[in-house]
């Protein structure tokens, strides 16, 4: 390639030095784009693409070649669903330049060093994968590679690191090995031998007690769900046996063997895992999901058995794939589609239980719930004639195994079910699955398909629901969602506070003040005090019912009504709400009020939290009141408990970001002065911190109540989950009847679900929470829940 500089003495200089600059970023790109699209659709064979991309990166290596080291080292660590594609061009570029090589491994592991500090764990396995397969493509030498992995597994003797290490050093070995497990045992196998040996030790002596709080099912029939190291160590014990053959990796340097054997190889250099630190976030275990196996995909071809190491290979880069687009459904979905190798596997059965797999991860998806359902439907777009019947097939499985679910998969299941069915006309054969009819309603598969139909509600309107169901499925259809105004004609006359509603509402439809209307309202006697009783200021439950219920009738055409209520007259409500009593009894009205109509009483709520209205301890006292038991394992319910506790934490988020950034602020000022030495200026320093000093005082404080109000939150709600669970268990255990109720499941496992979700907010309360109340004497079904958390972290 020419890199010649054209240069002419009448050019007047000017726009000669933007050509000269501009050619070298214009070639930088053109770069960046030829490597970045390597391997995609090309009317050339993939290994002329690579043979001609190493002749050009060659003839750019002297003056690009710094460029070329961060691309290829980039693409190494993000685009790992073209690992062997990358690592043949590597590969290539050795045998014609080995300088270039050496220097390229050292980056390799300088990046990896980078990664493992940083906490990016995923994409140091991503490295380590890459530098292994190296040694396929003769740049690296098999027994450095072996050193390296050996210091990996040495990390297991330590005696004081957390199991979660450990995990993740083993779990880098053995997910490295379908790529080189082959040339490693063929140069070093008593090595290998020896490492294997010393993982399947360490898999004997580890603790899975965490294990079920994962499991997306309990059952273990018909797909047992197994633990994600146990599984990857029997699906490489497999290949062990099979003589480490495989035929799902594409292994373009096959094509290139007689040119890469020539090429001269690097050592690694040492590598010792860094030592375990404190601020260290080690990747959390996984259970493996599984909801296929070869005899649901009859036509075609075989599904690998779980214990295949292809079957691993396979969801690995479908993982890949959706992890590198899953900004974008349509190019993710046609990723997917175009996988390599996809007419030797039933690609569309792997593709639906990785996404499912995904969705159901605990404790949380890799992305976010909507992207797995709009991601589905680009697929069935794109796929018309088969991937909605394997999504109809995988869903009528999961729909038949609802009793032995994980409570958390079945809320996501239900979002993303009702949402698929909006964008396809609701239709579904709801006649499949009338046995449902025939239960109790609190039994697993009526109670989803009242939810569905509850959230599909919401993506619709009632009548619509009503249209699209049998007519006998009329017991689990949501009742129609209208306002049940208590004090709604003369027929209510007789109740306590009538006058007071007609007063109310007239001086609403006649704009009056707040003023005006606490006016009305100081004649409104208190149920709960003696006639002879002056305590004028004291919590009176009738004042909020008949001036809430009034509001809230007169705005209950949608909520954009109820909101600018709200706002109206915010502070007559927050005078009502002065006390917790207060606060707890708005909460119960706006549930009579609105209880045919969930996302009314979500949507409300959530307003009143936002301006402080309620407080989120009085949301959580509230579902775990009495006046809640009805509806307390219903899924409304759940979403406004979590949505209440992110706001909190969001909350605390946001003041101690407003801390750090003062704290950097008065930092920033100190070096400044520091670096200037000028002697006025430390004059005018004090001037200068003291206002800023303040602040950070002022926000410190405001750190630390928050935070106190933060672990309030949490107390209160685990302290009623205590409450409810022991005495349920406590009564059946009094009358000699089985604890292990629908109710029982759903409540044990909602208690779970708090622990999953916020695990990391509640991970810093851990010493108050094991000191108050998850101590030896509790119940020891409700203290292995506690226990199965702890050892998330272990």
């Amino acid at each position: 390639m020419s890199r010649r500089r054209h240069s002419d003495e009448n050019d007047g200089g000017q726009p000669h030095k933007r050509r000269r600059t501009s050619e070298p970023i214009e070639i930088e790109d053109r770069l960046e784009s030829l490597i970045c699209r390597v391997g995609e659709k090309s009317t050339s064979s993939l290994e002329s693409n690579l043979e001609g991309l190493a002749g050009v990166l060659e003839a750019d290596l002297p003056n690009y070649k710094n460029k070329i080291l961060r691309i290829l080292c980039t693409v190494a660590r993000l685009l790992p669903e073209k690992l062997t594609v990358y690592s043949t061009l590597v590969g290539l570029l050795n045998a014609r330049n080995y300088n270039f090589g050496g220097e390229f491994v050292e980056s390799m592991i300088r990046q990896l060093k980078e990664t493992l500090k940083s906490n990016l764990y995923d994409e140091a396995l991503y490295l380590v994968r890459f530098l292994s397969d190296l040694v396929n493509c003769h740049v690296i030498a098999a027994p450095s590679m072996v050193a390296m992995f050996e210091n990996f597994i040495s990390v297991v003797q330590e005696q004081d690191g957390p199991q979660v290490r450990c995990d993740w050093y083993v779990y880098a070995v053995l997910s490295s090995l379908p790529w080189v497990g082959k040339e490693l045992y063929e140069k070093k196998d008593v090595e290998m031998e020896r490492i294997l040996n010393q993982i399947e030790s360490y898999l004997k002596r580890r603790q899975k007690i965490h294990v079920p709080m994962l499991q997306v099912w309990t059952a273990e029939k018909p797909h047992p769900q197994e633990e994600y190291l146990d599984c990857l160590f029997a699906q490489v014990q497999k290949m062990k046996k099979d003589r480490w053959q495989e035929r799902h990796i594409l292994r373009p340097y096959i094509a290139f063997d007689s040119v890469l054997c020539e090429a001269l190889q690097h050592n690694l250099p040492p590598f010792t895992p860094p030592p375990h630190s404190e601020d260290a976030v080690y990747p959390m275990p996984k259970v493996i999901f599984r909801m296929f196996d070869y005899t649901d995909a009859p036509e075609g071809p075989v599904m690998p058995g779980s214990h295949s190491v292809e079957r691993f290979v396979i969801e690995e880069n479908l993982h890949y794939i959706i992890k590198s687009h899953w900004r974008e459904r349509k190019t993710c979905a046609a990723q997917l589609l175009s996988y390599p190798g996809k007419n030797k596997i039933p690609l569309n059965y792997h593709i639906v239980e990785v996404i499912f797999g995904e969705l159901f991860q605990l404790p949380q998806p890799p992305h976010i719930d909507v992207m797995y359902t709009t991601l589905l439907i680009e697929l069935c777009k794109l796929q018309p004639g088969s991937l909605p019947q394997v999504l109809a097939q995988a869903t009528e499985m999961m729909y038949t195994r609802l009793d032995t679910m994980n409570t958390t998969c079945i809320d996501r299941f239900l979002n993303w079910f009702s949402h698929h069915l909006s964008n396809f006309q609701f239709r579904w054969s709801w006649d499949d699955w009338s046995d449902c009819l025939t239960q109790d309603l609190d039994k697993p598969k009526p109670k989803f398909v009242r939810e569905v139909l509850e959230k599909s509600m919401r993506l619709s309107y009632h009548q619509r629901i009503v249209d699209i169901v049998p007519a006998n499925f009329s017991a689990l259809i949501p009742t129609n969602p209208i306002f049940i105004y208590k004090y709604m004609d003369e027929s209510s006359s007789s109740l306590p506070g009538y006058p007071v509603t007609i007063a109310i509402s007239n001086a609403i439809i006649n704009r009056s003040s707040n003023d005006e209307i606490l006016t009305i309202l100081k004649d409104v006697p208190n149920p709960n005090q003696e006639d002879d009783d002056d305590e004028g200021d004291s919590f009176n439950p009738l004042k909020i019912d008949v001036f809430l219920q009034t509001l809230l009738h007169m705005a209950a055409k949608s909520f954009s009504h109820s909101f600018s209520a709200l706002a109206k007259f915010h502070e007559v409500l927050k005078i009502l709400t002065d006390s917790d009593e207060g606060k707890l009894h708005i909460l119960k009205v706006v549930y009579e009020a609105w209880r045919n109509h969930p996302q009314m009483i979500s949507v409300l709520i959530d307003k009143m939290i936002r301006t402080q209205i309620v407080d989120c301890a009085a949301v959580a006292n509230w579902i775990f009141s009495p006046d809640m038991a009805h509806d307390f394992t219903r899924f409304y319910v759940w979403e406004i408990l979590h949505s209440t506790v992110r706001k909190m934490n969001k909350h605390v988020q946001k003041i101690q970001k407003e801390l750090e950034t003062a704290k950097e602020k008065l930092e920033k000022q100190h070096s400044r002065r520091k670096d200037s030495g000028d002697e006025e200026e430390d004059k005018n320093s004090d001037e200068e911190d003291g206002p800023l000093e303040e602040q950070i005082e002022r926000l410190q404080e405001k750190v630390e109540s928050a935070q106190s109000e933060q672990k309030n939150l949490f107390l209160v709600i685990f302290q009623r989950f205590i409450m409810m669970l022991t005495e349920h268990l406590v009564r059946c255990e009094t009358g000699g009847v089985d604890f292990n109720t629908p109710w029982y499941k759903n409540c044990i496992e909602r208690l779970q679900q708090i622990f999953l979700m916020h695990h990391q907010t509640i991970q810093q309360y851990m010493v108050t929470l094991e000191n108050l109340l998850f101590t030896a004497e509790l119940d020891h079904h409700i203290l292995t829940v506690y226990r199965q958390f702890c050892a998330l972290q272990m």
